[in-house]
Formats: C-alpha cells, sequence, structure tokens
C-alpha cells in the first residue's frame, strides 16, 4: 500500500472480466479503493463492485465508458478523479485482440485495435497525468510480449502493442520525475475468448510447447506484477515480461 494520508486509489480499464478483473482485486486487497472500468460488461463489474464493496465498504465504484469515443476521454477522466477525489494509478489495460491477415484487414481493424492499445491509453494518460504528478502516481500498460516478436496473421495489433511499448518509455522519460511509467508484457495466461480467436487442441499445445515452463501463466501473476511495480519507487520505463520464458523463443505462429 502506497504511504499516503489519503486511501490510495487505482483505475483499471477493462477490468469486469478476465486480467483486468484480478488486477482489481489484488490491489484492492493491498488497500487500494479501486475504480472498474467496463464498457459493454456492465454486470459483470457490478458485480464486482458489490463484492469488494462487501469487503471495505465505498471501496469499488464502477465506471462505463467506450473508450474507442475520442470525445468521451476527458469526461472519463473527470469522473474517475471524481470517484473517490484522486487518482495515485493508472492501469491501461483495455484492449482489442484479433487477427488480421494482411489481405483482409480493414481501416475498421486499424481504428479498433490502435484506438484501444494506443490511442486511449496515451490520452487518458494525458488527461490524468496532472492529478497522478500531483499524487506522485504510477501509469501502467499492458503491453504484450507480441510488441517485440510478432504472431503471425496479427499484424495490426502486434503494430499497436509496438506503439504501447514506446509510449511507455517516452512517457517514463517526460512524466519524470512525478510520475512512474512501466509495462507488463503478457505471454499465455488465459486463452482467448472465442468470439476473438479460436484456438483448436493443437494450437494450445504448439503455444505450450513454445514456453519454457510448458504451462500458461494465471492472472494472479499478471495482478502480482502490477502490484510489484506500483510498490517499487526506483522503477520506471520498464517493461516486465511475465510469459513463462515464451519471449524467449522464435517469432511465435500460433
Amino acid at each position: 500500500m502506497l504511504d499516503k494520508k489519503q486511501q490510495p486509489v487505482a483505475l483499471i480499464t477493462g477490468s469486469a472480466k478476465r486480467l483486468g478483473r484480478q488486477t482489481a482485486i489484488t490491489l484492492h486487497n493491498a488497500g487500494y479503493n479501486v475504480i472498474i472500468h467496463c464498457n459493454r460488461s456492465r454486470d459483470a463489474a457490478d458485480t464486482l463492485a458489490k463484492i469488494l464493496n462487501n469487503q471495505r465498504q465505498e471501496s469499488a465504484a464502477v465506471l462505463q465508458a467506450d473508450l474507442l469515443d475520442e470525445n468521451g476521454w476527458q469526461s472519463f477522466a473527470t469522473d474517475a478523479i471524481a470517484c473517490f477525489g484522486g487518482l495515485d494509478v493508472l492501469v491501461n489495460n483495455a484492449s482489442s485482440f484479433f487477427p488480421t491477415p494482411v489481405a483482409q484487414a480493414t481501416i475498421e481493424h486499424w481504428q479498433d485495435l490502435f484506438g484501444s492499445n494506443v490511442k486511449a491509453p496515451y490520452f487518458l494518460s494525458q488527461a490524468l497525468a496532472p492529478e497522478l504528478a500531483k499524487r506522485g502516481g504510477v501509469i501502467i500498460n499492458m503491453v504484450d510480449i507480441h510488441a517485440e516478436k510478432p504472431l503471425a496473421g496479427h499484424s495490426l495489433y502486434c503494430m499497436a502493442k509496438a506503439a504501447l511499448l514506446m509510449m511507455t518509455k517516452s512517457l517514463a522519460c517526460e512524466l519524470a520525475p512525478t510520475i512512474r511509467v512501466n509495462g507488463i508484457a503478457p505471454g499465455a495466461i488465459l486463452w482467448p475468448p472465442e468470439q476473438s480467436v479460436q484456438l483448436s487442441e493443437q494450437d494450445k499445445a504448439a503455444i505450450l510447447r513454445q514456453i519454457p515452463l510448458q504451462q500458461l501463466g494465471s492472472p494472479d501473476d499478471i495482478a502480482n506484477s502490477v502490484l510489484f511495480l506500483v510498490q517499487s519507487p526506483y522503477i520506471t520505463g520498464q517493461i516486465l515480461a511475465v510469459d513463462g520464458g515464451r519471449s524467449l523463443s522464435s517469432t511465435s505462429k500460433a
């Protein structure tokens, strides 16, 4: 827990489900008030907030917003600060992920993947930087091991994550010394939702063979890494790979 007189506050985008949900739970368990952001998963977000508020009264809030809506970024940032009267941590977790074979890629795919993975994190960081600076805050960006090693058929996603990686390092320089900026690069943690990518059992086995530790990670691995970076006052501009060693292997084919 940050050493502050006021209860520290964390905003985690895309935190109704999957890795974002576990990150919200982990930061809440560490003493943070948490702002759970969702777009279409309002029921799941409300359920999580109820669970956390039952554990500690008035410690979790829900904000619903479409982060692809450029006109909504400033009001979303204002609403986030208003939830608990301040903000200490921004976790840019919300992300679209789906294949874009080059022959089939469209402008809409580009707008979605770059919008969710680069534009929204950048402009949310910009909008929230004055508040984070006042409180010695932290930004954590959810990058990907495929920011540096391409995933076949996912060129736009990989390009967007590569931009997010450079954004992390650039903002770490520009926002220092008052704000630290770091990134997490997950490997195979959860299988993608079937509506975004369909993986056969053979595909899954092929991915596991690329991982030196020969197993999937868990959402706890990511959430605990976020907490580690939040609580490490002399680390900034770094990308922490949490991937069981998968980034040590060659270019991924699945």
